[in-house]
């Protein structure tokens, strides 16, 4: 049993993966700030599904699995009182989830890209910092992005982190190096998971740091076996235009009768993954740490690529729903490829849920379940990523009239 602090273990990924680790029978503890549910105040948006508080979620599974899980609310950018909680806690394990995650947010606006940037890499490196000064023999587990390496569609097939080049030296002699994989990060959000890895490979160079770097796709789903124990403990479910993820948002639109808002052509490929493959995917890095002294374990954490207008499509074919064509806001390729090595998980066990395995439908009976919870005016995304934000993104409005 591993001794395992979660930080933003409150939000869309940390809760549930903190429910799946503590059924695991490991002694798991909850840090956060909740600054995700003031978010929500501050865009006058909030989750579809009722999300109970971290106080009322921590007690539900207490009722229901018997297993304790202790929550503390600390705001991970705050050094002192991080370094007093890792000082207090001195766990196996710190899974770090608690920065800002979504790229339109970190796109919104000057205050979206500071706080982002401030939030994100404060917290990760305040993170490095303490648990070295602490002396902690711990392994760190931080949820990266596949955004880290663009959306260019070259034809290559990404591998898990490295990539290993060949350097003529100075007497005709070639050189074998392996290197980080080269960044092209599309929003200030993924620049920070950008710099989280040089700030890893620095502290696992110099400070011995055992550190497993997680490139996750685009979740999908709600719901894992845990938090469909009891209500209390459902997880998110965002659908705004800065949070909701593309296929959540899809399966919400056609809930409520509203077009699948489609961004540009919709050819912009995208790796995916179920939230129930999202906590299998931690769990296995938590049960496989790497080499104190190793270089930064780095795994691709997604289960298959789809195309945007694909899985719209795909959605309309099974409710009924229209698709509407939008201006693309993103800064973006309106059409790329992408291939993903995902040998690490694979080869570690994971038996991937697809699309095609029925979970689609759970998704849209959330969705419809909740439906009346749904604002219509959060459907479309208004973060641009120009400073001259671009004319013609289509409200929600325009978008129904356009698809009619």
């Amino acid at each position: 049993m591993n001794n395992i602090l979660v930080l933003g273990g409150d939000g869309f990924c940390g809760w549930p993966t903190a429910l799946h680790l503590s059924a695991q029978g490991h002694r798991v503890t909850i840090a956060d700030n909740l600054s995700r549910r003031d978010i929500d105040v501050a865009l006058g948006a909030d989750s579809l599904t009722p999300i109970a508080s971290a106080e009322e979620r921590v007690a539900a599974w207490k009722e229901v699995s018997g297993k304790d899980i202790a929550f503390h609310k600390v705001d991970v950018s705050d050094f002192d009182a991080l370094h007093a909680l890792l000082a207090e806690l001195r766990p196996d394990t710190i899974i770090q989830f608690a920065e800002q995650r979504a790229a339109p947010y970190s796109m919104k606006d000057a205050a979206g890209k500071i706080y982002t940037v401030n939030n994100n890499i404060n917290a990760t490196h305040n993170l490095l910092v303490a648990t070295t000064e602490l002396g902690l023999d711990a392994h760190i587990v931080h949820l990266g992005t596949m955004g880290v390496y663009g959306y260019d569609g070259d034809g290559l097939e990404i591998p898990e982190g490295y990539l290993d080049v060949y350097v003529p030296g100075d007497n005709r002699e070639i050189f074998k190096r392996s290197i980080l994989y080269p960044t092209n990060p599309g929003s200030v959000y993924h620049m920070t998971k950008s710099m989280d890895q040089l700030l890893f490979q620095f502290y696992a160079k110099n400070d011995k740091l055992r550190i497993t770097d997680l490139h996750q796709g685009i979740v999908w789903g709600t719901q894992t076996e845990e938090t469909r124990m009891d209500e209390r403990l459902v997880n998110r479910f965002d659908y705004d235009g800065d949070y909701g993820t593309v296929l959540n948002r899809f399966l919400m639109q056609a809930a409520v009768g509203h077009p699948l808002t489609v961004h540009g052509t919709g050819g912009q490929t995208r790796a995916f993954i179920n939230i129930q493959d999202t906590v299998q995917c931690v769990a296995l890095a938590v049960a496989n740490p790497p080499e104190a002294g190793s270089r930064v374990e780095i795994r691709n954490q997604m289960t298959e690529t789809h195309r945007v207008r694909d899985l719209a499509h795909m959605v309309a074919r099974v409710t009924g729903a229209t698709v509407a064509m939008v201006d693309n806001p993103r800064n973006e390729a309106a059409e790329n490829d992408l291939r993903v090595s995902n040998r690490s998980f694979i080869d570690l066990g994971l038996d991937p849920i697809t699309l095609e395995q029925g979970l689609l439908g759970e998704t849209l009976e959330i969705s419809r379940k909740y439906a009346d919870r749904c604002r219509m005016d959060m459907i479309p995304c208004l973060s641009t990523w120009t400073q001259n934000q671009r004319p013609g993104v289509v409200t929600a409005e325009e978008a129904i009239h356009n698809a009619a």
